[in-house]
């Protein structure tokens, strides 16, 4: 059995790590089934939307230490390479992480490369790069302070103390915390509404909220102005009329 998971839905995919009996963590194998999976759904233009997720009790408990314990230096610095986050990246469309249990240290890198996070209630985070002597080298110590604050991001990086769901949700690093059952429920909910999109608009609009994060914030403004008078002299008024009504006719529907 495939450690990686693949599952194809109308607009959207659902990429699930699937070793549950070592909490999905990161082996070679299983890095290789990522990549492979991930590239599948960067190729495939009917794929707007990836949902990540776990099978079992963990989302990924992080590289595995077992398997990295074995080798020499030069394998352990190999190991670091980011295949998995670049694979990611590569993704066009917004990714939602389905925090469904443990998420531990390349786990925790794993989710911060994704868009939008809901966890379970049985969701747990933790960074225990500086327990095991490894520095982060997918984003986290850069990404984790810009979402949740310096401070908050030190405490976790430097105690390896576990952050739960509901803390997580307070904190500001997830958007939903729901019970087991709803999470994939509610993440595919929401790539249904992602795929109601307009897909030129929102790989734009995508575009303008990952590149301006990064400007201050008088060039921000500028490069979004920019971008807004770019589109709005190629949009055609009957095609926005037309997708006006497509919205008005899915509200009546949904109060009905």
């Amino acid at each position: 059995m495939s450690t990686v998971l693949l599952e194809k839905h109308e607009g959207f995919a659902i990429v699930t790590l699937n070793r549950p009996e070592s909490m999905n963590a990161l082996s070679r194998e299983l890095r290789r089934d990522f990549v492979t999976a991930f590239t599948a759904c960067t190729e495939d233009p009917d794929t707007r939307v990836v949902i990540l997720t776990g099978n079992g009790k963990a989302f990924c408990a992080g590289f595995d230490l077992k398997e990295l314990g074995s080798g020499d230096a030069s394998n352990t610095a190999e190991e670091a390479d980011n295949v998995v986050a670049r694979a990611m990246e590569a993704f066009q469309g917004p990714i939602i992480g389905a925090i469904n249990g443990h998420c531990i240290t390349g786990g925790f890198e794993m989710a911060l490369a994704c868009d939008i996070l809901i966890a379970s209630e049985n969701a747990r985070f933790a960074d225990t790069h500086a327990r095991v002597g490894m520095l982060p080298g997918w984003g986290l110590s850069q990404k984790l302070p810009r979402l949740i604050g310096l401070s908050r991001a030190r405490e976790i990086a430097f105690t390896g103390a576990p952050v739960f769901a509901r803390q997580a949700y307070e904190w500001g690093l997830v958007n939903h915390v729901v019970p087991q059952a709803d999470l994939l429920p509610l993440a595919m909910k929401m790539a249904g509404d992602i795929c109601a999109c307009v897909p030129q608009v929102l790989e734009q609009y995508q575009a303008l909220i990952e590149e301006g994060y990064a400007m201050h914030l008088n060039e921000a403004l500028d490069f979004e102005e920019t971008r807004a008078i770019a589109w709005a002299r190629q949009a055609s008024g009957a095609a926005i009329e037309e997708r006006r009504q497509g919205v008005l006719e899915k509200g009546r529907a949904e109060r009905d």
